[in-house]
């Protein structure tokens, strides 16, 4: 990659600071969303049941488009890329209020997630890009920062919906502020476009087989966080007999861990490197698992998944980065890494609901335990691949001595 000739110590420190704020808007979206799907619903006229159809659509959106993401880039450039998928996003919250029917719905949520999933594979490149040229890591913050834009837009859409506000004014004035806000982030981040030479990648293209050895670490990782996410409280209130409030607290403190976990994982990646990382991760999520299936008593059940938010938490941002060093062509790896970890999220509440319709949920969590424990095992695919020199890619290195501070 080619581009600006600016890469000082203080431009770099910028560039950083400006991708993290567009993860945060692009991760406000999300909340924002998520807090008004009973309106949408509500407004829709729809059952459970198609509401769970129509909720399908946002990841075949983001599956479809995500591979366009890289041809984008190589066309207009990094910044320019970002800046326009960027903005189609946030303007895209505005649509699912306004659906009247099924349909309807289904459309404007296929459209909100080929959006997202643009957006997202665009970020992460240059994020990628922007830690590459910093010498250290800065994924794992950067989607610590999406965490943190997710949370602070379900508090506001929390607000907004206790004040029994329309969603279709609610969407509209936070697509705006994000879309001014993602607009204002974007011009400070890294402009860099493809070398002369560069070829475009193509429309479409199956992703690298590095890439899905990589996806599937990120699958394990999502599958448990989605798992964990829908059900800790099902879990507290229907096994362990809590009360709603108490139940209803497991989720939050879970999400809470997982952007902690994230926003200072960083420094342990540089630390440990990102394989000892993610095994470490890995056993913690695991011990985390046997606490919650092995003792029945809400406290154990919390901090079990706790442990699971803290050992999962900086496998995808490291995911990422490795699919972009995987192979010639990093938004095409992102893009399939990205596909298979919405896929792992699209399927993980309905897997999780069909083993314990057919056996119980301890059985559920004994499966996210099992696929907690496969991070252990395969952690040693986010390996740095060697670099012309020998050496194996800075960032990426499992061994730490590797990585600038």
């Amino acid at each position: 990659m080619t581009g600006e000739t600016d890469l000082s110590p203080a431009r770099l420190r910028h560039a950083r600071l400006a991708i993290a704020a567009v993860f945060c808007a692009h991760g406000a979206v999300t909340g924002s969303f998520a807090t008004r799907i009973p309106w949408i619903q509500e407004h829709s006229q729809l059952s459970s049941g198609t509401l769970g159809l129509a909720l399908a659509f946002p990841a075949l959106g983001a599956a479809l488009a995500m591979p366009l993401a890289g041809r984008v880039a190589h066309r207009f450039g990094a910044r320019t890329a970002l800046r326009g998928l960027l903005a189609m996003w946030t303007l895209s919250l505005i649509l699912p209020s306004l659906a009247p029917n099924l349909v309807a719905l289904c459309f404007a949520l296929f459209v909100y997630g080929a959006t997202s999933g643009m957006a997202d594979v665009a970020m992460n490149a240059l994020g990628v890009e922007t830690e590459n040229r910093l010498g250290r890591s800065i994924m794992s913050s950067l989607h610590g920062m999406w965490s943190a834009g997710a949370l602070a837009g379900s508090a506001a859409g929390t607000v907004a919906a206790h004040a029994g506000a329309d969603a279709r004014l609610h969407h509209l004035v936070a697509a705006l502020a994000l879309t001014v806000a993602g607009l204002v982030a974007v011009r400070g981040v890294l402009d860099l476009r493809p070398g002369q030479d560069a070829q475009a990648p193509p429309h479409f293209a199956l992703p690298p087989k590095s890439a899905l050895y990589i996806g599937a670490i990120g699958f394990c990782a999502v599958f448990a966080e989605g798992a964990s996410m829908d059900w800790s409280a099902v879990y507290l209130r229907d096994v362990l007999h809590t009360e709603a409030g108490l139940a209803a607290a497991s989720t939050t403190a879970f999400a809470l861990t997982m952007t902690v976990a994230r926003l200072a994982g960083d420094r342990v990646v540089d630390r440990f490197g990102a394989v000892r990382t993610v095994r470490a991760g890995g056993v913690l999520a695991t011990a985390g698992g046997l606490l919650v299936i092995g003792v029945r008593h809400p406290a154990a059940a919390m901090a079990g998944f706790g442990l699971i938010g803290l050992g999962i938490a900086v496998v995808v941002p490291l995911a990422f980065a490795a699919a972009a060093r995987s192979g010639p062509a990093p938004a095409q790896a992102i893009a399939g890494v990205a596909t298979i970890t919405y896929t792992s999220g699209l399927i993980a509440p309905s897997a999780i609901g069909a083993v314990a319709d057919a056996s119980s949920l301890v059985a559920s969590f004994g499966l996210v335990t099992l696929l907690a424990f496969a991070l252990t095992a395969g952690a040693a695919v986010l390996r740095g691949r060697p670099a012309a020199g020998g050496g194996s890619l800075a960032a990426n290195r499992d061994e730490p001595a590797g990585i600038q501070p």
